[in-house]
């Protein structure tokens, strides 16, 4: 059942204290030399309709993550979006947006670590687009004459991105002593197959919004030139519509959460070093709905600049190689 009260998003990402500093500090590098490649890959490949979609994406996502949805045994789970990051951009450009996304919720909102923080955009950045980048190019050349191939590829693409990001995870709370592997693997897995069902069906949904109103979207290579600004306003609202609705978010804990509860590690995290838009809510404001609102709509905006920025300054770099050429 979903809640009917109005609350603010719960916190969704791994916190500080629950991988050692060992581990923190291996995937901090391994995260930063995918994001290298990533850029330098990126800037090969942006055109005038991938940059504002870079910018656009990554707000709608932002977005659409502070909605938690309930699942079965009082936990909850949220949109990661690397699946539909990776459908509409590639998974190089994919990765961009999905960091731009994680880093923001830990630097200003405070939703995860900073230490942990090469963590958790290993999990949701780099294992999300890669597993569903595999499953959708496989499901997708398989099921290529079927008008329905790219629902089933877009729903396993997606799920699997949840499934294999929550095994990644458990992995990291095995290796730092945090939960030992034959609990916290089995009790990731279980959990985020039923939550991996809820971010398979947004995707659908998408994929059917898109093919009815932006089919072009779908196919990059073969993608009509122009209609930025449709890009830009068309996506602007529907992450303004996700903000306005996210005081709505279940209060239930969600899949990590729920586990660290479940298991008795909970205690183990730690408090921010620093708080400036805790908890998705604007301090100061009264109402709490309200200060959930306007703190969505910071964060589509900042989220928004960064993306879209890291896209502007990729796409002139390609500008510039050229001309030296």
């Amino acid at each position: 059942m979903y809640s009917s009260q109005i609350f603010s998003p719960e916190a969704m990402h791994i916190p500080d204290g629950f991988l050692s500093v060992i581990v923190s500090v291996v995937f901090w590098i391994i995260s930063l030399v995918v994001i290298a490649i990533a850029l330098r890959k990126t800037s090969g490949q942006l055109g005038e309709r991938e940059v504002p979609l870079m910018g656009i994406l990554a707000a709608a996502i932002f977005a659409g993550q502070m909605l938690n949805f309930s699942v079965s045994g009082g936990t909850s789970g949220h949109l990661v979006g690397a699946a539909i990051a990776m459908i509409l951009l590639g998974p190089w450009p994919a990765i961009l947006v999905m960091t731009s996304v994680v880093s923001v919720q830990a630097l200003l909102f405070q939703d995860g670590g900073l230490l942990v923080l090469g963590a958790n955009i290993f999990n949701m950045a780099i294992v999300g687009v890669f597993v569903s980048y595999a499953v959708y190019k496989l499901l997708k050349g398989l099921l290529s004459k079927q008008s329905w191939g790219i629902y089933v590829a877009g729903f396993l693409s997606a799920w699997a991105s949840i499934f294999i990001a929550s095994l990644s995870c458990g992995l990291q709370l095995a290796v730092s002593g945090t939960s030992p592997a034959n609990i916290a693997l089995p009790a990731m897995a279980s959990i985020h197959a039923v939550i991996g069902i809820g971010e398979g069906l947004i995707t659908v949904g998408a994929l059917a919004f898109l093919r009815a109103t932006r089919k072009d979207l779908l196919t990059l290579d073969k993608a009509n030139p122009g209609g930025e600004k449709a890009i830009l306003i068309g996506g602007g609202l529907i992450s303004l519509i996700l903000v306005i609705l996210s005081p709505l978010a279940s209060s239930h804990p969600d899949g990590l959460e729920w586990v660290a509860e479940q298991h008795q590690f909970l205690e183990a995290a730690q408090d921010a070093l620093y708080n400036i838009v805790p908890d998705y809510a604007i301090p100061g404001m009264q109402n709490p709905a309200a200060a959930t609102i306007a703190a969505g709509i910071l964060g589509i905006i900042v989220v928004f600049g960064v993306a879209y920025g890291v896209g502007r300054a990729e796409q002139r770099e390609l500008v510039r190689e050229d001309v030296q050429r």
